[in-house]
């Protein structure tokens, strides 16, 4: 079977986040007379991660901070594993992007009674940096973001499902194989540069944030095609996600940072602070600790009814809590849960990848004529993001890529004949010609695995397990179907390649924590617990059915025992 339809485009933005949409509308303003499309899995505007985002957006805009301040936070924060060039790109050019935003995209932030922009406290910072609306920050970003775009000479690709990178004879780039979900027919979009932008979403475990649409095609995609990995074992986990029972789906969703920042207390099932015990911080400390604190009580058995611990805000006051989180305690007022007079049971819950695709700073891949922004790509935050820095780095690299696709576009860009796509149209064919077998049970296992193996606290017993049980699941499903069916809209159809995507990138997870025999950030192993020599860090690399390589950090601005701030500025390197 053959793509039913084809389509040319100059560029092609694959996703709709503040990634996609910052490309597309900085591809178009540099460049103009090219044509740009943006093919999103859903509709623009109503789906990705950034919508969803709560706290804030991390940018120094105050006299008191400076970017060499929000740099040194964020390369310790990532435990000195982000790759310092791309950390100080997101940093300088997150005080453009928020102006941009503001002044030039519509985005209301809130202020100040002297009319300055409002900063709030997230965890792991040493100054007041985040930018928010409310509690509600991505939803206003996205709204602004796409109204643009919608004004714009931007073609949309609504529902198309991205399956394949296709290559051209001479080794580049010939554009992208998709499944239109409404028609269930195959689409092939020719471009001359594509960008990345699918997002994470680190779906494959039990408690997670991202909807359940998410499921990391565009890093499966990037493994089929060849591209190297970086980072991969550094998953983050939202110390609070709500913990609502089984019967809602609204289990694992984010309750924000800034309830921890503004001073919210975590409680044991014994209704008793135990943060302080862990970290001076307490719950100010960074999400990676907090998060194996919570687990730790859990293990010990010092739970809650539905098994997690509780998030106390009402010693804030409540009328304070209920203006400044007004999205949070209306969420948990829906699942029955007082947030600002009660306590409200939390769990850790699978939130984002540090990892993704090796990338050059101008965005640039090692396959030419793709590029990767956003949470697709690897680097930038290191073992450990801190909370306002993912729409940050979306906003700032998306509007690199834009910039430079545009450019490159102009010196380089042609358009090549694709190499068959036969091979990747009869993957997508195999669960339908197959007989039906039981995703749901799939799944399960799959979150058994991930949450109890790969997971916040990890060893070699258990990763060593986990890669042989994702390795069966793998073949389970290829050996299994969906019993036919029609093709417009069949989500059980989507279903089977969302596990697909899920179970290949989890089996790159299992396989880099393995390999990684120190704890950094995210990636805690109770075997090695130390975190080794940090002027000999190494990130992990890995390609498709390849061994996990460690490469080294280079300290391109500072080395660890020294600083931007103040003295040791002048030894850096």
């Amino acid at each position: 079977m053959a793509a039913q339809s084809t389509h040319d485009t100059d560029i092609l933005i694959l996703g709709s986040g503040g990634a996609g949409l910052f490309a597309a509308l900085h591809a178009h303003k540099a460049a103009p007379e090219l044509a740009i499309t943006v093919a999103v899995k859903g509709l623009l505007g109503k789906c990705g991660c950034t919508r969803m985002v709560q706290g804030g957006y991390n940018v120094a805009l105050a006299k008191e901070d400076s970017v060499e301040r929000h740099f040194m936070d964020t390369i310790e924060g990532g435990k000195w594993l982000p790759d310092q060039e791309l950390a100080w790109k997101l940093v300088t050019l997150a005080v453009e992007r928020i102006h941009e935003l503001e002044n030039e995209l519509g985005c209301f932030f809130d202020r100040n009674a002297d009319g300055t922009v409002h900063q709030k406290a997230f965890a792991g910072q040493t100054f007041d940096r985040t930018v928010h609306k409310g509690d509600l920050t991505g939803i206003e970003i996205i709204n602004r973001l796409a109204e643009q775009v919608w004004a714009r000479r931007i073609d949309r690709l609504e529902e198309h499902r991205a399956v394949e990178l296709v290559k051209a004879a001479d080794g580049g780039l010939s554009g992208v194989l998709f499944i239109d979900m409404r028609t269930g027919e195959y689409s092939f979009v020719r471009a001359k540069a594509v960008l990345l932008a699918t997002g994470g979403g680190p779906t494959m475990y039990r408690y997670h944030t991202p909807s359940g649409d998410k499921s990391c095609d565009g890093l499966a995609m990037a493994l089929r095609a060849g591209l190297a990995l970086r980072d991969m074992e550094m998953v983050q986990f939202h110390p609070t996600g709500l913990l609502a029972g089984t019967h809602t789906r609204m289990t694992g969703t984010v309750l924000e940072e800034g309830l921890r920042g503004s001073g919210g207390f975590l409680l044991g099932g014994n209704k008793e602070r135990f943060m302080p015990a862990y970290d001076p911080k307490a719950e100010r400390a960074t999400r990676d600790f907090v998060s194996r604190a919570m687990f730790t009580e859990i293990r010990k058995g010092n739970v809650t009814p539905n098994g997690g611990v509780y998030i106390s805000m009402a010693h804030l006051g409540p009328e304070r809590v209920r203006r400044e989180f007004k999205g949070m305690v209306e969420r948990c007022a829906d699942c029955g849960f007082d947030l600002a007079g009660g306590l409200v049971e939390v769990v850790p819950t699978a939130h984002y990848m540090m990892g993704g695709v090796e990338f050059a700073a101008d965005c640039s891949t090692t396959l030419p004529g793709l590029f990767v922004a956003g949470e697709d790509s690897g680097g930038v935050h290191g073992a450990n993001r801190l909370g306002g820095n993912g729409v940050a780095n979306s906003t700032v690299f998306g509007a690199v890529a834009g910039d430079t696709m545009a450019r490159w576009v102009r010196r380089h860009g042609r358009l090549a004949e694709p190499v068959d796509m036969d091979a990747a149209i009869a993957r997508c064919e195999q669960p339908l010609r197959a007989g039906k077998g039981d995703l749901e049970a799939i799944r399960e296992r799959l979150y058994d695995t991930m949450w109890e193996r790969v997971g916040i606290i990890r060893d070699a017993q258990g990763l060593t397990r986990a890669s042989r049980e994702l390795a069966d699941l793998d073949d389970e499903l290829n050996r299994i179907g969906i019993g036919g069916g029609t093709r417009a809209f069949n989500l059980s159809w989507h279903d089977w390649l969302n596990l697909k995507s899920l179970v290949a990138v989890s089996r790159v997870i299992a396989g880099t924590a393995l390999a990684r025999e120190d704890s950094r950030g995210a990636h805690f192993r109770e075997d090695f617990p130390e975190p080794g020599a940090l002027e000999t860090s190494a990130f992990t690399s890995i390609r498709n059915d390849a061994e996990v390589t460690m490469k080294p950090v280079v300290f391109t601005r500072v080395r660890p025992g020294q600083s931007l701030l103040g003295q040791a500025a002048s030894h850096a390197t």
